[in-house]
């Protein structure tokens, strides 16, 4: 009963519902003037034509039995004017009754207590009790992939929408959501913000200002990760109260352009694991080209060992048989001071002074054009909006306004020179059609590209593009990064760095026995037990409790790992 009372309260509330409830009583008052009009002339005719006398109920039986065409025929009338006037209730019956009756009940009333339904089927609050979850202000892009991830590690969630119809879907679709207004403090309690572990506002600037600041307003002190659309907001966002602020196109724009071949060989750093750090190194012109990673002898060398490698878009585990190509990338792990040992040996290989060519000057082109730089590497930016070209000389080098698909205008920008050309439009399937131009124009340059959607990575690997990072991926990164207090550690897409304490499954087994490897596909780069760390350990090290693995992989391999030796 009292969900009955809160749906009707809630049904009634609603001013539309009001009016057409008025609308619908005015009718059905017009429809029972009618019956009574009716009413009247039947007795009128029956007395005075038929010589008839029947009583008032008899007359309004008449009436509704001819208006709803039941006709039963126990009254009738013998004149051809009573005949006429049951023509005229009839066909009055039949559009007041049988057809605007049903459609006005329909449109005003029947239709929006459904609707009322729907938007009342999510809940308006989290069960009592709940603690430690993480409320997402909205279910956009990045949510999904967020979501998967938190649900992997346990971590409950909640996503907050203002539509109640939108929120019914997401309910039905099995997501974990709240309905309720985003700048409301009594929303915020339902959610049971003050036991929450954070708030991820991921709307836009405005919005998210003012969930910081209502935030604030309910549980001054819980952590929220707010995204930042613009450079300029960074700044608005952390006075309002923003734990953590994420420039992801700002941060997307500089991980593309951390991974672009450019003057001379360099370990790029990509992530760092307690005192150790993580680099990729393109071998792209390098004497290493051709060798297996036993005959390289990085580590002899220089103590950083190779960890992975990237083979256009795959990543391959790091045998010592395994050999290197041209489009190899090696991931490496090493303290600075062994990468930066291993820069000076390479430091004489792939020099080309020539520029790198950006293609899209949007947010996240600019954002690399300015990290490349810093890193004093010359740029060459092209796009096919001339008004905004004219606004990027203090970005790049030179700018080349036009289509990127004419090839006289990529080879004014350097596309045979050029040793990368990273591709920054908004467009999936303009990246995909420009990484395969590209690589026919210049097949040795290497291609780094963002995408908008998981689903074409491996369309546009195929097209040619050797790294691709999505906007999706970089968000569902940090924000994890932020909850398991870490450093952002982004390898690829779809490839993350695993931390997982030694299953007692594995107690006392070797390396080897484990089958780790062929068993769920992770990759194990290094163990750290008795307080010392082993890289790429061999298949014989042992695994003795107290032991932490760190590996390589995509989280349904974790998951994977998960269900066959933590259960073990």
């Amino acid at each position: 009963m009292k969900l009955i009372s809160t749906q009707l309260s809630y049904f009634f509330s609603d001013k539309q519902v009001q009016r057409n409830v008025s609308a619908l009583l005015k009718y059905v008052a017009f429809v029972l003037l009618v019956v009574f009009l009716f009413a009247e002339v039947f007795h009128l005719i029956m007395v005075h034509v038929e010589q008839q006398e029947h009583s008032w109920i008899t007359g309004l039986y008449w009436t509704l039995t001819v208006m709803s065409t039941l006709g039963f025929g126990d009254i009738t009338f013998q004149t051809d004017i009573g005949r006429i006037f049951s023509m005229v209730v009839l066909l009055s019956g039949v559009v007041l009754l049988l057809i605007v009756l049903p459609f006005a009940f329909i449109r005003f009333f029947y239709a929006p207590w459904l609707e009322s339904q729907i938007r009342m089927r999510a809940p308006r609050q989290v069960p009592p009790g709940t603690q430690g979850h993480v409320i997402i202000c909205a279910y956009d892009t990045i949510a999904p992939g967020l979501i998967a991830r938190l649900k992997h590690d346990g971590i409950p969630y909640f996503v907050l929408e203002p539509d109640p119809a939108k929120a019914s879907n997401l309910y039905l679709e099995q997501v974990s959501v709240v309905a309720g207004e985003i700048d409301s403090t009594i929303t915020y309690e339902a959610l049971q913000l003050s036991q929450a572990r954070m708030v991820f506002a991921n709307r836009e600037d405005t919005v998210n200002t003012n969930i910081i600041l209502t935030v604030r307003e309910t549980a001054p002190k819980v952590p929220i990760a707010a995204i930042a659309s613009k450079e300029d907001s960074i700044d608005v966002l952390e006075l309002t109260g923003a734990t953590h602020v994420l420039p992801l196109k700002k941060w997307l724009g500089e991980q593309l352009a951390s991974r672009v071949n450019a003057a001379h060989a360099k370990a790029h750093v990509i992530g760092r694991f307690r005192n150790l750090r993580i680099a990729e190194l393109p071998v792209h012109h390098t004497p290493i080209v051709g060798k297996t990673i036993r005959e390289t002898r990085l580590r002899e060398m220089t103590g950083v060992s190779i960890i992975g490698v990237w083979e256009r878009g795959r990543l391959h585990p790091a045998r010592p048989g395994t050999v290197l190509t041209e489009a190899s990338v090696p991931i490496l792990i090493g303290t600075e001071a062994q990468l930066d040992e291993l820069d000076y040996l390479f430091a004489i290989y792939a020099a080309n002074p020539n520029p790198v060519v950006i293609i899209g000057g949007g947010t996240v082109g600019r954002a690399a054009a300015r990290a490349l730089q810093r890193n004093e590497v010359p740029v060459h930016l092209v796009d096919q909006n001339e008004a905004l070209c004219n606004r990027l000389g203090d970005v790049c080098d030179a700018v080349f306004p036009g289509d990127a698909a004419d090839y006289h205008l990529l080879e004014r920008a350097g596309i045979m020179d050029t040793p990368s050309v990273l591709l920054s439009t908004n467009d999936d399937a303009v990246n995909i059609y420009l990484a395969s131009y590209c690589r026919h124009l210049n097949p040795e340059l290497r291609i780094v590209s963002r995408i908008t959607h998981a689903r074409n990575t491996e369309a546009i690997h195929r097209a040619g593009a050797d790294f691709v990072l999505s906007y999706d991926s970089l968000g569902v990164a940090s924000t994890l990064s932020i909850l398991q207090g870490r450093e952002l550690v982004l390898l690829g897409e779809g490839v993350d760095l695993f931390s997982i304490p030694l299953p007692t499954s594995l107690h006392g087994k070797m390396l080897a026995e484990t089958g780790i490897g062929a068993r769920t596909g992770l990759n194990v780069i290094a163990i750290e037990q008795n307080g010392t760390f082993i890289t790429n350990p061999p298949a014989a090290t042992h695994l003795f409790p107290g032991a932490e693995l760190l590996m390589l992989g995509d989280a349904q391999q974790h998951r994977e790992f998960i269900e066959l030796f933590a259960t073990a």
